[in-house]
């Protein structure tokens, strides 16, 4: 395995020093071709080196994964990535329900729900698509043109992956209005997402058809794996809620983006300091 430490130059050699002093020198240090990484060879996998390297990184801000060496992007057969605080800097529910003047109760909601403290999903969704009922569907115009940013690296990763010959899928228990219009956007491949139900031109406070949580998230992945005829193995997944942990284990790598707590602990790979294009450093890509 190789050890790919990402992140600011001094930061870097900092955290290498930290552990060369704590007795986990690699054999070799390789600078990688964009300058952002260096890649470590000869360590052995442990607990100790494990902690030396969790206090480290988060010491001197710098992101750090395990791979295979070799490993490539072009192994992969699909990119599959949550949207909201993942593919894009905001949770859409919530600035929906700020610009509709509901947002502290809504926030307070959607936050436990990505902190994995509610065992149902689909009531918790429920809830707050109560709270919208009524809200003039302009709202949703409003958050797309004015809040919603794609997070740093988005991009970058998702132009690589589909070089590589990877097709994309963005799967979200967001709604289908702003998956449609990424999906445009990003020329990504497959998006599901919850429909939300519109009459004369304001939410209802329901949704059209199943909702979209953890279990459909990973069925969702499986489906998409069968129909590109690859198994999840070669699936790379990029989520940072609790709803993402079914897909997440389903993954031949699975990272953690951001993430809250308890997806950042079962996760193997983490990214919480870079952006989305700290996966290409991984993959030599």
């Amino acid at each position: 395995m190789v050890l790919v430490l990402t992140g600011e130059d001094s930061a870097r050699n900092a955290v290498l020093q930290g552990m060369t002093r704590a007795g986990h020198a690699p054999r070799t240090v390789e600078l990688t071709a964009t300058g952002k990484s260096l890649r470590l060879m000869g360590l052995a996998a442990s607990s100790e080196l494990s902690a030396v390297l969790e206090r480290l990184a988060a010491e001197h801000r710098v992101d750090y994964a395990f791979v295979p060496e070799g490993a490539r992007l072009a192994d992969f057969g699909l990119l599959a990535l949550d949207m909201d605080s993942t593919l894009i800097t905001i949770e859409c529910i919530d600035e929906i329900a700020r610009l509709y003047g509901v947002e502290t109760e809504v926030a307070r909601l959607t936050e436990a729900a990505m902190q994995g403290q509610v065992v149902d999903y689909a009531a918790s969704l429920g809830q707050r698509m109560a709270l919208l009922a009524g809200a003039p569907v302009a709202i949703l115009e409003s958050v797309y043109a004015e809040r919603l940013e794609l997070s740093p690296g988005a991009t970058e990763l998702l132009e690589a992956a589909r070089e590589a010959g990877l097709k994309s899928l963005l799967v979200s228990g967001g709604f289908t209005f702003f998956l449609e219009r990424l999906q445009a956007r990003l020329k990504l491949d497959f998006i599901h997402a919850n429909t939300l139900e519109i009459r004369d031109d304001r939410l209802t406070g329901g949704l059209i058809g199943p909702i979209v949580d953890a279990s459909a998230k990973a069925e969702i992945l499986q489906r998409t794996c069968k129909e590109l005829g690859i198994e999840p193995d070669r699936a790379i997944v990029i989520g940072d809620g609790a709803n993402d942990l079914k897909m997440l284990a389903l993954a031949g790598m699975d990272v953690a983006y951001h993430a809250k707590p308890v997806v950042r602990r079962a996760a193997g790979h983490a990214i919480q300091f870079g952006g989305l294009d700290v996966v290409l450093e991984w993959l030599g890509a």
